[in-house]
């Protein structure tokens, strides 16, 4: 079954690649709405049975790396007709790429990844292609080869823009004449640290704001308080904002600054935005602690079985798949905001809109 799917799907893809340009990455945002929903994956029409699916996943240095790690595992159920073969790689992507190559010797039918990193990957996947088995990738993305089906994820540059033209427009407001800001990166090489670190930094190279640092925090809790506390230590009384690239980043960020007694927030002396927004953390943003938080969806899962049911059915699947997004502020002064020409609603985050939130 999946040698005559990989056959079909090399030659459809190849015209598919030819009518729109060899499949460049789409610049559209991610839609927003103030009802954001997790849709329910439907079992596979396979003909053989059950479908086994290998998953190399990043690790579990987050809430929201466990968040997506619950979808797939909820998706891929045997309930849903899946068999899931997990692999949790803990941010090792030598372990990774074993992993991969594990889940080819298994003869698994398809194999998920959320790659580490976004390089040194064309190898294993000629070898996926080789064994005739197709390849999905979710969240982070791949740069040194394309033998891949589709890829399910965000669009990280567009969280970046997103966030800088919201800063941009909650100054305004507030009358803060001068951005003074310190990032705290996520890990090194990932996808979703270049996309969030480019798109901010274009808005404030052409806004004139200071980065005064950049440091990778490593999407970890004990990262990003290890990057505050040196950061509270060399700049004290000289920032004004503080951007971490994802929510553990910014609890650590925070307990950083409450030993510092630097005070953030609504009406404290720092803006703190943060990235991801999972519930506990939008909740954190409905109660004034983080300014504002720009969604990445973790549930890829859902996406990716239609993927799979398709690939059954004899169809091709889009190379590239954006999942929803919304962005969520503890006060209504920014109501929208324009990100490469197209308006997004920013979410006042009511605790009508905490209680919906699926993860």
């Amino acid at each position: 079954m999946k040698k005559i799917i990989a056959t079909a799907l090399s030659m459809t893809m190849a015209m598919s690649l030819a009518a729109c340009g060899g499949g460049a990455a789409s610049s559209a945002a991610p839609a927003a709405s103030s009802a954001p929903a997790a849709s329910q994956a439907s079992a596979p029409a396979a003909s053989d049975g059950v479908i086994t699916v290998g998953f190399a996943q990043v690790g579990h240095e987050s809430d929201w790396r466990t968040a997506s790690t619950k979808s797939a595992q909820d998706v891929f159920s045997a309930a849903n007709g899946y068999d899931l073969k997990f692999v949790d790689c803990d941010n090792d992507s030598a372990a990774q790429l074993e992993a991969v190559r594990n889940f080819i010797e298994q003869d698994v039918d398809y194999i998920i990844i959320d790659p580490i990193v976004s390089t040194g990957w064309d190898t294993v996947l000629t070898e996926c292609e080789d064994a005739g088995i197709p390849v999905i990738v979710i969240d982070r993305t791949i740069d040194d080869s394309d033998k891949y089906v589709s890829w399910v994820g965000s669009d990280f540059k567009i969280e970046g823009l997103a966030c800088g033209e919201w800063l941009k427009a909650y100054a305004a407001d507030k009358g803060m004449s001068e951005i003074n800001a310190l990032v705290i990166e996520g890990s090194t090489g990932a996808s979703a640290t270049i996309g969030r670190t480019d798109g901010f930094k274009e808005i404030a190279d052409r806004e004139g704001w200071n980065i005064m640092a950049s440091q990778s925090g490593d999407f970890t809790e004990a990262g990003g308080q290890e990057v505050m506390e040196s950061y509270c230590q060399s700049y004290k009384g000289k920032f004004n904002v503080v951007i971490c690239q994802n929510d553990n980043e910014a609890a650590g960020a925070m307990t950083a600054m409450d030993n510092a007694g630097i005070t953030y927030g609504v009406g404290g002396d720092v803006v703190l935005v943060s990235f991801d927004a999972n519930k506990p953390y939008v909740q954190m943003v409905c109660d004034g602690k983080i300014n504002a938080n720009f969604e990445c969806n973790p549930m890829a899962a859902p996406t990716v079985s239609e993927i799979i049911q398709d690939l059954e059915a004899g169809k091709t699947p889009e190379k590239e798949i954006y999942v929803p997004e919304h962005w969520f502020a503890a006060e209504d002064n920014v109501p929208s905001i324009d990100v490469n020409g197209e308006t997004l609603e920013v979410i006042h985050a009511t605790q009508d809109v905490v209680d919906a939130r699926p993860y």
